[in-house]
C-alpha cells in the first residue's frame, strides 16, 4: 500500500498581506481571509466539529469571492484583456474540485458501509457469523480510502501555489486584476490546508490485518481501549469505529468474548452523523468552487 508520508509535510498558508480596499466586497473578503488564516490546522486536526466549522467558513469565503468577481470594477479590469495568471488560477481550481469530489465520494461510500453494519447489528447482533464478512468489506474499503487519500495529497501538492505572492500595489482599475488573482491564490492556499486536515481525518487510523490477525487496532483493544475515556480522546469518529469493529470480529472468532453492542452501535451512529455533517459542508464548497470556476472562465471569454 502506498505510504501516507506526505500527510506529515506541512502545507503552509500564504502570509501575503493584501492592502485594505474600500469596496464592500473587498473588505468582506479580506476579513474572511484573515479569520481563516488564524486557523491552525495543527491544533486538534482530527476533530470533526472544528473541521466542519472551518469548511463552512471556507464556503462563505468562496461565495464572497464570487461576489467580488462579479463586481463592476472586476469585470471592467478583466475586459478586454486578462493576464496569464488568471488562466493559472482557473487551472488551479481543477485540483480543488478533484479533491473535494473525491473526499465527498469517500464519505458517501463510508456511509453505506456504516449503515449496513448498523442494520446487521440491529437484526442479528454481534455474534452472527455474517458480521465478519461485513467487517472485512469495510477493511477493504478503508484500504481503498487510503489509496485515494494518497492521490488527493499529491493533487493538493500540485495545486499548492507559490508562497511568494505576485501582488504589486497600484491604484484604480489597473490594480484590481492582480488584486483579485492574489485573493484567489490566498483562498486556494487556505483551502489546501483545510482539505489536508480533512483527508487526515479520513485516514486515521486504518484497521489493518496481517497473518497474526489485527495489528495496531487489536493491540489497543486488548489493553482495554475500547471502553475507556482514553480511547475517545485518542481517536476520531472513524478510528473509534475501527476499534469497535475489531473487537466484534475477535468476539465472533473466540465465541466467548463479550462486546457491548450498544457501545458499538453508538459509535456507528456518531460516525454516521459526522458523515452527514461533512457531506453537507462539502456539497456547499463543491457548488461554490464550480461557480467560481465558471465565473473565472467567463472573464477570459471574449
Amino acid at each position: 500500500m502506498a505510504s501516507l508520508s506526505p500527510l506529515n509535510s506541512a502545507l503552509p498558508v500564504r502570509s501575503i498581506s493584501l492592502p485594505t480596499r474600500s469596496h464592500p466586497n473587498s473588505l468582506k473578503v479580506e476579513a474572511q481571509l484573515s479569520k481563516l488564516k488564524s486557523w491552525d490546522s495543527s491544533k486538534n486536526p482530527l476533530k470533526a466539529e472544528t473541521i466542519q466549522t472551518t469548511l463552512t467558513k471556507l464556503a462563505e469565503l468562496f461565495n464572497s469571492i464570487q461576489d467580488l468577481i462579479h463586481s463592476p470594477i472586476t469585470q471592467q479590469a478583466f475586459h478586454p484583456q486578462h493576464s496569464s495568471q488568471l488562466e493559472d488560477a482557473i487551472e488551479g481550481s481543477v485540483g480543488l474540485l478533484d479533491v473535494c469530489g473525491t473526499v465527498r465520494d469517500l464519505f458517501l461510500a463510508m456511509k453505506e458501509h456504516v449503515q449496513g453494519m448498523q442494520s446487521l447489528l440491529r437484526r442479528r447482533g454481534a455474534r452472527d457469523l455474517s458480521i465478519e464478512s461485513n467487517i472485512l468489506a469495510y477493511v477493504n474499503f478503508r484500504k481503498k480510502t487510503k489509496k485515494e487519500i494518497t492521490k488527493s495529497i499529491r493533487t493538493l501538492k500540485r495545486t499548492e501555489t507559490n508562497v511568494n505572492g505576485s501582488y504589486r500595489p497600484s491604484t484604480g482599475v489597473d490594480a484590481q486584476q492582480p488584486y483579485v488573482i492574489e485573493v484567489i491564490n490566498e483562498a486556494r492556499a487556505i483551502a489546501i490546508s483545510i482539505f489536508r486536515s480533512l483527508v487526515l481525518f479520513l485516514s486515521m487510523p486504518e484497521a489493518k490485518k496481517n497473518a497474526g490477525g489485527w495489528s495496531m487496532i487489536s493491540k489497543l483493544t486488548r489493553v482495554g481501549l475500547l471502553a475507556s475515556d482514553k480511547g475517545q480522546k485518542t481517536f476520531n469518529e472513524v478510528g473509534n469505529v475501527d476499534i469497535a469493529l475489531c473487537s466484534i470480529q475477535g468476539q465472533v472468532r473466540r465465541k466467548d468474548a463479550k462486546v457491548d453492542v450498544q457501545e458499538v452501535q453508538r459509535r456507528l451512529e456518531t460516525l454516521d452523523e459526522c458523515i452527514n455533517g461533512f457531506n453537507a459542508k462539502l456539497d456547499c464548497i463543491f457548488k461554490s468552487l464550480i461557480q467560481n470556476r465558471v465565473s473565472l472562465l467567463n472573464l477570459v471569454t471574449p
